[in-house]
């Protein structure tokens, strides 16, 4: 009894480093063990799998408790979620409104976040010119990032081969949600839809760029005042953008719950065994997704000196968020003042960063080449070289400006492989695992638009 009180004792009192270095060594052991089990390469008690989650959660729960931060709270929220879902899974399915929750309070952020951020940059510095060049470069570097990630896509499957051979067939459950989908479809027009027509509607919708472009439009309008009243309305919306950052750490309270929640919903909705017939698009695409992070992020990070342990620090905490709802909205607001933080100019963080989640989409544009190409494998028809850079092109067009659209990855995936002459129910089947899928495109989205952000203000020679 003394013995086990000792190293309880030892355990509470360990310094914060060994208490994360144990939490990860413990969490490493349950993902081999869960691996291991899941892919029969050995048999693996559930009670020992269970434990070994355990103990991995109450090292992080003393971790979390210790430093008082919001990440390792969500991430042991996380692990909460997946556990509520296998021991309750029908009670796990109603922890989704803790996530929907927090995406409503969310969405109530973004339009008045970005309309003060944006107005006080414009208008506080008068620097119209810089508006105009940031708009241009960050546009170029969206375009080449992009195109490179395309390109990563399309070579990760053709080496995969992830779909031929496959019988794929999409299960009544995927068939409904796609019609779901289908039904919302509508007509989108790459540059008109860039512009607002009704302020209010574009707030209601969610349209984030539109809300950019108005947002600079009254920055612009407001610099061109001159004296008491400029100055009256500067002072005002630069105190509703200090507000609306209060309010983001106030519903950053309820993160972890919302993340806990989603990913309870999703586990308990799913399950594992849809990765078992579509494990290897899966495998395929986080292949492609690390790879791309390897072979372009980093080293654009490095060209531009950019201090890497300040800026994972920085991002972690939103970068969480966006992996456990899938959602970049939820992410944004608290982006903004990470990166804000780290010492990137205001001005500069709330053009680039919105702008960048309708035009710099990098994750989702690596997935549509991929998923593509996979349909086209499980259709049993080989795309020729032509073909499939003509499918690039149409996605270079199709997947801008869409970031607002629900749904908006499985519908440009629907009306590319209906261009190719493929049958788009085939598509239907990825529906099965589109929920683990968007976690990591969404993820890359992230890191890759608080990297262009950090671009954009060393070109700007901002920091």
């Amino acid at each position: 009894m003394r013995v086990k009180c000792a190293v309880f004792v030892r355990f509470v009192y360990m310094d914060n480093k060994k208490v994360l270095l144990l939490a990860l060594s413990l969490f490493l052991l349950d993902s081999l063990l869960h691996v291991a089990n899941w892919l029969e390469w050995t048999v693996v008690p559930t009670a020992v799998l269970h434990i070994s989650r355990w103990l991995f959660m109450i090292a992080m729960a003393l971790y979390a408790w210790r430093i008082r931060k919001l990440t390792p709270y969500i991430l042991l929220c996380m692990f909460l979620g997946i556990e509520a879902a296998e021991w309750f899974p029908t009670a796990a399915k109603e922890l989704k409104v803790f996530s929907d929750i927090f995406l409503r309070l969310i969405k109530t952020i973004i339009a008045p976040l970005l309309f003060s951020t944006l107005v006080v940059g414009i208008a506080g510095h008068s620097d119209l010119k810089q508006v105009g060049r940031m708009g241009w470069k960050s546009i170029l570097y969206f375009e080449i990032v992009t195109t490179i990630a395309l390109i990563i896509g399309l070579i990760a499957i053709n080496v995969s081969q992830a779909g031929v051979g496959s019988s794929l067939n999409a299960q009544t459950e995927q068939v409904d949600k796609a019609n779901q989908l289908l039904e919302q479809k509508h007509s989108h027009n790459v540059i008109l839809d860039i512009f607002p027509e009704n302020i209010a509607k574009s707030v209601a919708e969610n349209q984030i760029l539109q809300i950019v472009v108005f947002s600079i439009l009254f920055g612009i309008a407001l610099a061109q005042l001159k004296g008491q009243r400029k100055e009256n309305m500067l002072h005002a919306i630069e105190g509703l953008a200090e507000v609306m950052f209060k309010f983001t750490n106030l519903v950053m309270l309820v993160a972890p719950l919302a993340v806990g929640g989603a990913i309870g919903y999703a586990v308990s909705s799913m399950g594992y065994g849809v990765l078992h017939d579509l494990l290897k698009l899966l495998v395929t695409l986080y292949a492609a997704l690390g790879v791309f992070v390897l072979i372009v992020l980093i080293p654009i990070g490095l060209l531009v000196k950019l201090p890497f342990k300040k800026f994972i620090n920085h991002i972690s905490e939103p970068l969480s968020i966006a992996f456990a709802t899938a959602s970049s909205e939820a992410a944004l607001p608290k982006a903004m003042e990470n990166l804000e933080k780290m010492g990137i100019p205001r001005k500069v963080v709330s053009f680039v960063l919105p702008t960048g989640f309708s035009f710099n989409l990098d994750g989702t544009t690596l997935y549509l080449s991929l998923a593509s190409v996979f349909v086209a494998q499980v259709s049993g028809i080989e795309l020729s070289l032509a073909e499939q850079i003509q499918m690039c092109l149409i996605l270079m067009l199709t997947s801008k400006g869409v970031a607002g659209v629900r749904g908006a990855s499985f519908l440009i995936l629907v009306s590319t492989v209906s261009s190719l002459g493929l049958d788009p129910q085939k598509a239907f089947a990825i529906l099965a695992i589109d929920a683990f899928m968007d976690m990591g495109r969404t993820s890359v989205n992230l890191i890759g638009n608080c990297l262009a952000t950090f671009v954009i203000a060393k070109w700007e020679n901002e920091i």
